[in-house]
């Protein structure tokens, strides 16, 4: 079978083989001349593409293995997130954060540095304390921070390039649960009033609709004990994509259909076990660039973006999404020189995105951002070399680790073989 991403736009006729044993991952690693792995397909960049074949880890063996200290957990590394954050609340455990979508695989998650929000909480690669790999030679590899330390270091943001995960030690904490509301405020006063906001609740962040002057903001607040939520969402979809169908139909009227959607009821209220709560169901497909900023001008800079688009009266369909992440030491995170203030900028698959992603990526590069590493950019490798004054030495590493570029794809090759 061929594979393609969850919105179509990134497709490989390379044949996707699900190992159901590491012993038949390891044969399969060895004996091609080329390998990649996937996981959702939640990724918008060319990660998975591979000339030779594809692996995916989902039907492969192995069970959640709680440490003693119930501190950290070994786990499966093709488990979704879903599956995985179920299996921790039956231990009483949970992830200390999450995104809001959760079919990822856990591997897929931390080799690209997904994260969710929250001023003291970092991208789910912050969790990992270890990783068994397969390397090009089908044989497994162990890393933590004593062992093999340089290999670790490289592979909490990976990319897929140093091996095949099979499984990783985790950290958890005990299990917790989550009361949501969704609410609509005014831009002008979210704005003035956001660093405040996330210093109140654990999790804050919002949707802005670049031609409305109303936010959807979420919060999200510890609560006591409660049963699971009725609903799996956070907002309706079905009103919206009617909107977008209109705006594709008609691209003009997407500043009016914005208004108008703002002008339905945004009021939502959810509670539940953590992990129940942090993830919404999300069916429209679209394509999204993320920028990490500078915390100190992630406003600023999505003020400016936003700006350009009323201006020039642009067709971008999707609101804009705006979190907070905190800073970590990862060699190749965008978040290693500080906390984050991340801009979500999505459009409707049916729409045109190229060149609306092309200019704002010069505005989000000209504040000083980064971009994720599984949403559209188009850095090359000198870009790279200019924002991670690790890379060289996370190249080094990779030779080291797949001297053939086994893991390699052209994609990837460009900017780290």
């Amino acid at each position: 079978m061929s594979w393609s991403n969850w919105s179509g736009s990134v497709r490989s006729a390379a044949p996707v083989l699900r190992p159901a044993t590491e012993a038949a991952l390891g044969q399969m690693v060895r004996a091609a001349a080329s390998v990649r792995a996937v996981g959702a397909g939640h990724s918008f960049m060319p990660l998975c593409d591979s000339g030779g074949i594809i692996v995916c880890l989902e039907d492969m063996a192995g069970d959640l293995t709680v440490a003693p200290d119930r501190r950290t957990a070994r786990i499966p590394a093709g488990w979704s997130i879903k599956r995985l954050t179920a299996a921790l609340f039956e231990h009483g455990l949970a992830l200390a954060n999450q995104g809001d979508v959760n079919p990822q695989a856990l591997a897929g998650a931390m080799a690209t540095g997904t994260h969710g929000t929250g001023p003291e909480l970092g991208n789910l690669s912050t969790f990992a304390r270890g990783f068994r790999l397969i390397g090009p030679d089908g044989e497994r590899v162990w890393c933590d921070a004593n062992t093999n330390p340089d290999l670790f270091q490289a592979q909490r943001l990976s990319l897929g390039m140093f091996g095949i995960a099979t499984e990783i030690v985790v950290d958890v904490i005990p299990a917790y649960h989550l009361s949501e509301r969704i609410e609509k405020r005014p831009w002008g006063e979210v704005r003035e009033r956001y660093d405040e906001l996330v210093t109140q609740q654990r999790h804050v962040e919002f949707w802005l609709f670049p031609h409305s002057d109303s936010v959807i903001l979420k919060t999200l607040e510890l609560t006591e004990p409660c049963d699971p939520p009725l609903s799996t969402t956070d907002v309706e979809e079905a009103t919206f994509r009617r909107l977008l169908d209109l705006g594709a139909w008609v691209p003009s009227w997407i500043p009016l259909l914005q208004r108008l959607m703002m002008k339905t009821n945004m009021e939502g209220h959810r509670r539940g076990p953590a992990h129940a709560i942090f993830p919404s169901d999300r069916t429209i497909p679209f394509e999204e660039m993320e920028y990490e900023m500078p915390r100190a001008v992630g406003l600023e800079t999505l003020d400016e973006v936003v700006g350009w688009i009323r201006r020039k009266r642009l067709p971008v369909a999707f609101p804009f999404e705006y979190r907070v992440v905190a800073a970590d030491d990862i060699w190749m995170s965008p978040m290693n020189t500080g906390p984050v203030a991340a801009i979500s900028m999505h459009q409707y698959a049916k729409m045109p995105w190229r060149d609306l992603f092309a200019e704002a990526e010069a505005i989000f590069r000209a504040g000083g951002g980064r971009p994720h590493w599984a949403k559209r950019h188009t850095l090359k490798r000198a870009d790279v070399d200019a924002l991670y004054p690790m890379a060289e030495r996370y190249r080094e590493v990779r030779r080291a680790a797949d001297p053939s570029g086994k893991f390699l794809n052209p994609h990837l090759a460009e900017l780290f073989s």
